[in-house]
């Protein structure tokens, strides 16, 4: 484990609890919220790293990058102050590599920690071992990243609020009788779903005994491959849902307010692929319940910094709780155009100690948000990924248009990471002109020769469903 030290310089930006009984936490409390963080490190790659890097910046704080020896090419890592080598490009001895992080932080002499998405941002190990290391964890405590992050425990937490949750088991089903048990009291569809994750490992829909008996332990050891837990739980499948989150932002003094939410019904092998804001099918009471829910949970957790918190709405607009991210989503720009904050920024004024200065009436939705995730697949080749050299990149651009991404001409895509490269992010007054708007940007959008999901996402937003809101998590793989 690398060595953890603390010089007295830094002492003033780090948790206090760390090193103070409560009485002496409330002395400092003023001083605390004027100060914001010199230096962090950044524990991620590509668009996010880049983004945070702006966002650091902006506020007058260093920046420091990680990288793989895979990344050591990536022009961003020039707009970091620092840029630090972490190993190959194998995530597991490098972007998973906690001593190997924890170590370039103490070499930079940081202050903080900034996961992004992704990678160690909702491990709660590298969240302790960062606390124990005197650095602080852009992100939630560790007791409210292990009770949120236990899809169980975060049920329970939300009945005890009075938010519905999708019929499902008490607890973790041990073995394949329990889940016959199950599936014969609630009647199928069920989903089992892994207690520990997310990103639909661990994650299985089945329609009867037999298909029942054959996922079952599949299910299980895909968890525990994915998560080091094989505990699986199970839920009554809730027929064409959409998805929709809510984003909330807690800070040190138990504000809490939320940002609204987003439409996340468009996905693939339960990967996202278009989001949008507001929810198109939520009338002004549903949202509003749907918000209050989330901050009851968010509270009653205490947790601090950013999360999503996601729920189904069924046809009849009745929404369940299934989740918390207790992290940044990769979707976050579209809360950010329809609501002029930047959440990046927000996440680290709260985790300097920073109060949330607003009320929950200051946090206006205005127009509609729309965002396309580019990836490095070949729709044509059931998504296949697509890794290689672009020789020909030319982003769109225009009013209401926002790209995000770390590429550009000569980027070579590795087969090591992630397939997403890009983002695009419309905003305009309606939804209709936000479709035209973003349809327009993809077709201007030139990513060459490598195969990308441009032309998926061209598909759907020109599909008469999708225009007309008559959609649900079932519509890709139904209609694509």
């Amino acid at each position: 484990m690398a060595r953890c030290f603390l010089q007295s310089s830094r002492t003033e930006s780090v948790s206090s609890e760390l090193y103070l009984d409560q009485s002496a936490r409330y002395e400092i409390r003023d001083v605390r919220y004027e100060k914001m963080f010199s230096k962090i490190l950044i524990a991620n790659r590509g668009e996010i790293a880049l983004r945070i890097i702006r966002a650091c910046h902006e506020l007058g704080i260093e920046a420091v990058a990680i990288y793989s020896e895979a990344d050591k090419a990536s022009p961003y890592l020039q707009l970091a102050d620092e840029a630090i080598c972490i190993g190959p490009a194998e995530v597991a001895a490098s972007y998973l590599n906690i001593p190997r992080i924890i170590s370039a932080a103490e070499i930079a002499d940081v202050e903080a920690i900034h996961p992004g998405y992704g990678f160690l941002a909702e491990n709660v190990e590298f969240a302790r071992i960062c606390r124990e290391c005197g650095i602080i964890f852009v992100g939630p405590p560790v007791e409210a990243m292990e009770l949120l992050g236990d899809k169980i425990k975060a049920r329970n937490l939300a009945r005890k609020v009075k938010v519905k949750v999708v019929p499902g088991s008490d607890g973790a089903v041990e073995n394949e009788s329990q889940a016959l048990r199950f599936a014969a009291k609630f009647g199928y569809p069920v989903i089992i779903k892994a207690a520990a994750g997310g990103g639909g490992r661990g994650m299985r829909i089945v329609h009867n005994d037999i298909t029942l008996r054959s996922a079952f332990d599949t299910a299980k050891a895909e968890a525990k491959a994915a998560f080091g837990d094989s505990s699986v739980y199970l839920e009554k499948f809730i027929v064409e849902p959409r998805h929709v989150e809510v984003q909330v932002l807690a800070d040190n003094d138990g504000n809490a307010l939320h940002f609204y939410e987003r439409d996340c019904t468009i996905q693939r092998r339960y990967q996202k692929m278009i989001e949008e804001s507001p929810c198109p099918v939520l009338d002004g009471r549903t949202r509003e319940e749907l918000c209050q829910a989330a901050l009851r949970i968010i509270k009653d957790a205490k947790y601090v910094n950013a999360a999503t918190v996601e729920f189904l709405l069924d046809k009849d607009k009745k929404f369940y709780f299934i989740e918390v991210n207790t992290r940044i989503q990769v979707e976050h720009p579209v809360t950010e155009m329809v609501t002029g904050h930047d959440l990046i920024k927000w996440q680290l004024k709260i985790a300097s100690g920073q109060k949330i200065k607003l009320s929950q009436r200051n946090i206006k939705h205005a127009g509609v948000a729309i965002e396309c995730r580019i990836n490095a697949e070949d729709p044509e080749n059931n998504f296949v990924s697509c890794p290689g050299t672009i020789s020909r990149y030319v982003p769109p651009g225009g009013p209401g248009v926002r790209v995000d991404t770390h590429v550009h001409q000569g980027s070579a895509i590795s087969p090591n990471y992630d397939s997403m490269i890009s983002k695009i992010i419309v905003h305009q007054k309606t939804r209709a002109d936000a479709i035209a708007t973003m349809k327009r940007a993809l077709r201007e959008f030139i990513i060459e020769p490598v195969k990308t999901t441009i032309p998926a996402c061209l598909e759907i937003l020109s599909h008469n469903l999708f225009v007309k809101n008559k959609i649900d998590t079932g519509f890709v793989e139904r209609h694509f």
